[in-house]
């Protein structure tokens, strides 16, 4: 089941939500209709237009299955610790670990995965502050996202898997000039409907005019 379209923009861009528990196992997601959205998200900004995005899509079950079991050894190790307390999280947390966990158990499931990836200059990345580097890949990846929830599909961002980045990359024969940037978990939802996610008031992380000028709150 999927929402009704088109969505409004302010309801698109409010309600993309990163779907770990309602993700669709057994219905096929159309490639083409995938290949679709990635087209949309080559629109988006990246650094002089060089365009040196890379992407990687995997639909066939075997290499799902071994990114899949990567990212599930990633993902306990980070998280071991977590999972040992996990009854006595509060609610918040232990919900958002909860369907981390269960999206870490069931990927190889997800019909479609896809990577974006950057291609950089001998594989090395540069020291100091990346945000130069990566606003040439995420913001494309982002709306590969909304294109994909537009179309009556949702997505998963996660970027567990990095932790283990190179297992990866050996599995999909990546050569050494191919990043990764995320992990994109492609399916159609079971429910139709999505809300707004929890978030601060704008007033808690606003400031005005340099970090001294935050509003009271």
């Amino acid at each position: 089941m999927t929402s009704e379209l088109p969505l409004s923009c302010e309801e698109l861009l409010t309600t993309t939500r990163s779907v770990r528990h309602g993700l669709d196992l057994d219905r096929p997601v159309d490639r083409d209709l995938v290949e679709d959205c990635l087209r949309i998200a080559l629109q988006a900004p990246n650094g002089s237009n060089r365009q040196n995005w890379r992407w990687i899509l995997l639909t066939d079950p075997r290499i799902r299955a071994e990114v899949a079991e990567v990212y599930r050894a990633a993902f306990y190790d980070r998280n071991a610790a977590a999972l040992e307390r996990l009854p006595e999280l509060p609610e918040a947390p232990r919900s958002v670990l909860t369907a981390a966990r269960a999206l870490a158990d069931r990927l190889h499931r997800v019909p479609v995965l896809v990577i974006p990836c950057l291609e950089v200059a001998q594989g090395t990345l540069p020291t100091g502050n990346q945000a130069g580097l990566w606003a040439s890949l995420l913001p494309a990846a982002w709306s590969y996202a909304l294109a994909a929830r537009s179309r009556g599909l949702v997505t998963a961002w996660t970027a567990v898997h990095l932790d283990r980045e190179q297992e990866v990359a050996d599995l999909l024969g990546l050569p050494p000039t191919v990043r990764q940037g995320a992990l994109l978990p492609t399916a159609h939802p079971l429910r139709g409907t999505f809300r707004p996610g929890p978030r601060l008031p704008l007033e808690e992380v606003l400031h005005h005019d340099g970090w001294q000028g935050a509003r009271p709150v």
